[in-house]
């Protein structure tokens, strides 16, 4: 018999509702990773996830690749709790060069794209052939850059979600389903 997944959960001092499961996720990633092989067969790809959100997607959209890229990460920062600061600060960086290689920026989620902004303008003079970004959500209510989001997996609405990698104020990274903020 299946587990039953929490209708609600709490973290520290909130309140989320059930939004998708552990299974519609991996059915999103499986459709990301299929196209993501189509374009990048027979070519030199370096997937580069943005850390710590994209942990689990990254790792789950590999292994759904048909092509073996190189793996890289870079760690940000921008979120304060629950909300984005506006602010981007680089914690940990690229450490290889990107010469002659496609990039794919692999995003748990964006939302206002200030961080994103951020790292293409570091990958400019970096030499790669390519950058794309590959992400399994996007806020397009509150996207605000001119940056092309290559891969989607799925739109969302401005709400806060927990899960799957993505955290409350450093927990619940480890939830398998996803979870949304449950408004007042």
């Amino acid at each position: 018999m299946p587990k039953k997944i929490p209708e609600m959960i709490q973290i520290k001092d909130k309140q989320f509702k059930k939004y998708l499961s552990k299974e519609e996720i991996q059915e999103t990633v499986q459709q990301l990773a299929a196209q993501v092989s189509e374009e990048y067969e027979g070519k030199e790809l370096v997937l580069l996830g943005i850390l710590n959100g994209c942990f689990l997607f990254l790792s789950d959209l590999v292994r759904e690749m048909k092509t073996d890229p190189e793996i890289s990460f870079l760690k940000l920062s921008s979120y304060e709790g629950s909300e984005s600061s506006g602010q981007v600060k680089q914690l940990i960086g690229l450490d290889e060069g990107l010469d002659g290689k496609h990039v794919l920026i692999v995003e748990d989620i964006v939302d206002t794209g200030n961080t994103l902004e951020h790292i293409i303008s570091s990958l400019e003079n970096e030499g790669a052939e390519s950058v794309k970004v590959c992400t399994l959500l996007l806020k397009p209510d509150v996207y605000s850059k001119d940056i092309a989001i290559d891969y989607v997996g799925r739109e969302i609405p401005n709400d806060f979600v927990v899960g799957y990698g993505m955290d409350y104020d450093g927990q619940g990274r480890s939830l398998e389903h996803l979870y949304q903020l449950e408004k007042a």
